[in-house]
């Protein structure tokens, strides 16, 4: 890999830019159904499934890709991809009210997803190739930046629209985009594999466990994050400021979480222990749910959440990396897959489940999701006995 200081701005600025571009267009939801741009709740809606679709697809296809033009070059299709769906973004802007403008959005959602399954799949690859022996340490600060960043884009958005230049944001992320996609034409190549190395041996671990643990976290994460503020608003009938409170709470705890568990040594919270602790704490915030009423102790339960599930992701993303060593590009797009498809049944599969129950018996039953969560981490997080494999990490080594 390249030399750290180069490698890790570009790896981490890549993840930071990311978070920042992924939530401009909810960030904008208020503005672009109302004046100038007059797009209706569905014309909205339908903006995040190309997004959506385009995140799968490229996730999926990383690894293909990878072997045709190397872990680089994906990243470099995925910064450019973001890129170019930034200018359409703000070409936007220049036909707000004409259905030339609804057409620009969704190209820019398709692009934002395309942009976003290949730089995420790209990073996490590159960030366990270039901390070989710090690799939990590096994904779980890689995704704490990206959730750091989603979280402030919206603030900083809030910013430029006052001064009714919102524009001016888009316009600096792709600017950032470009610049980080030329100095990764330094990077050198990933190691390159012969023929008969391309294909991991069968590990002790299949990847299809992987991938199912992925997903059933994404749904939890997505029946946290995406109902948290109707919640507290709506079925508690409290303040609206409380929702956004409780949704803030959220996700920022998750980011503060990952980023303290990306500093703390493996010996004093080994990575085995603290993933297999997760879904059991995911499991209390969920029953806790339905028993508290006040707005701060609602506040607090869903910043518990936050905690719960901040290690869950990157510590699956990081086993699984150290167990298919050779194919970690694919590997790597194959969660980011997982993650996106989970994250969209979460988000949405709650909203018809609430004709026949109350979203806060939904959150109590959601709490059985922590059984094949648990059983997941246990599984995964011991040591790897596949030949071929790499040892087992500094995460798994003391089990």
């Amino acid at each position: 890999m390249a030399r750290p200081g180069l490698a890790v701005p570009i790896l981490y600025g890549a993840g930071l830019l990311q978070g920042f571009a992924f939530v401009l267009i909810p960030a904008l939801g208020t503005y672009l159904k109302g004046s100038p741009y007059h797009l209706s709740a569905s014309q909205y809606g339908s903006l995040f499934l190309p997004m959506t679709a385009g995140a799968i697809a490229s996730a999926l296809s990383a690894g293909g890709v990878d072997r045709h033009v190397g872990t680089q070059g994906v990243l470099r299709i995925g910064l450019g991809a973001n890129a170019l769906a930034l200018l359409l973004l703000i070409t936007s802007a220049a036909y707000a009210g004409q259905p030339a403008a609804y057409a620009l959005l969704l190209a820019e959602t398709a692009l934002l997803g395309l942009g976003f399954g290949f730089n995420l799949a790209a990073i996490n690859h590159l960030a366990a190739e270039h901390f070989p022996e710090h690799e939990t340490a590096a994904i779980t600060l890689l995704n704490a930046v990206i959730g750091g960043s989603t979280a402030l884009s919206p603030l900083i958005l809030d910013r430029f629209e006052v001064i009714r230049h919102w524009w001016l944001w888009p316009a600096l992320l792709a600017a950032g985009f470009v610049t980080i996609l030329l100095l990764s034409l330094t990077l050198p190549g990933s190691r390159t594999l012969t023929a008969s190395a391309r294909e991991d041996p069968v590990p002790g671990q299949p990847l299809w466990m992987f991938v199912a643990a992925v997903l059933l976290y994404a749904v939890v994460e997505g029946t946290f994050g995406s109902w948290a503020d109707l919640y507290v608003s709506g079925s508690h009938g409290l303040s609206a400021r409380d929702g956004a409170w409780a949704l803030s709470a959220f996700w920022g705890a998750m980011t503060a979480f990952r980023l303290g568990f990306s500093l703390v040594p493996p010996r004093l919270a080994p990575p085995w222990l603290v993933y297999r602790v997760s879904p059991v704490a995911i499991a209390l915030c969920f029953l806790a749910l339905p028993l508290v009423s006040s707005p701060a102790a609602l506040i607090a339960t869903f910043a518990g959440a936050g905690a719960a599930c901040s290690i869950y992701y990157p510590y699956s993303m990081s086993f699984a990396l150290e167990t298919y060593t050779l194919s970690q590009t694919r590997v790597a797009g194959l969660l980011v897959a997982a993650l996106m498809a989970g994250e969209g049944i979460g988000s949405y599969a709650l909203g018809p489940l609430q004709g026949s129950l109350s979203l806060a018996k939904i959150y109590g039953f959601s709490a059985f999701w922590s059984l094949p969560l648990f059983g997941f981490a246990y599984w995964l997080s011991r040591p790897n006995p596949g030949p071929g494999a790499q040892s087992s990490g500094p995460g798994r080594s003391t089990v």
